[in-house]
């Protein structure tokens, strides 16, 4: 299958993931910002740092399609969820979104696998390691938000002290489209 074929289908869900990874950026940003303003540095910190993960991700796939001399196009992204009524609830929010990001990266090596794009679905079989993580460490932070019963102070510390960073312990993944080639 040449990449042409390919152009009808695995191209179109990877551009319709990469929205997604820039929308699920904004939302973290959105979250973080939150969080910031709160005075919860720990939380808003692993915000900013899973904002720019996700923007990275979703730039890897743009990197992804450039590779492949397949055509980019960059779309809006969908207006991130403000209506934060609690600490609990921006995580909530999250875990949510990270769920639905994994099932559309899941549907996404199944996309490849289908059409037989053997690049593509290493590709995507990448993120799912990603998701794999992301909500893990959403799931185990609700459920320190519930056994606290919302002491923040105890929150921050946790995160601060027990919640790495995204990405710090797997691969770094596939290149990052804007990253320079030894330019």
């Amino acid at each position: 299958m040449t990449d042409s074929t390919l152009a009808e289908v695995f191209p179109v869900a990877l551009r319709n993931q990469i929205r997604r990874g820039f929308t699920i950026a904004q939302q973290y940003l959105a979250c973080a910002v939150y969080f910031d303003a709160r005075r919860l540095p720990h939380l808003a910190a692993q915000c900013y740092r899973r904002h720019d993960r996700h923007r990275d991700n979703a730039l890897r796939g743009v990197r992804h399609l450039l590779d492949r001399a397949i055509e980019v196009r960059i779309g809006g992204v969908d207006e991130p969820r403000s209506d934060l009524r609690s600490p609990r609830a921006a995580v909530e929010i999250l875990l949510a979104a990270e769920q639905v990001f994994t099932d559309t990266a899941i549907a996404l090596v199944d996309t490849a696998r289908s059409q037989g794009d053997h690049l593509g679905e290493q590709f995507a079989s990448w993120f799912l390691e990603e998701q794999q993580e992301n909500v893990a460490a959403l799931t185990t932070l609700l459920a320190v938000f519930d056994r606290e019963e919302g002491t923040l102070f105890d929150i921050e510390e946790f995160v601060g002290r027990d919640m790495p960073g995204p990405g710090k312990s797997g691969p770094s993944g596939p290149e990052i489209a804007g990253a320079g080639k030894g330019i």
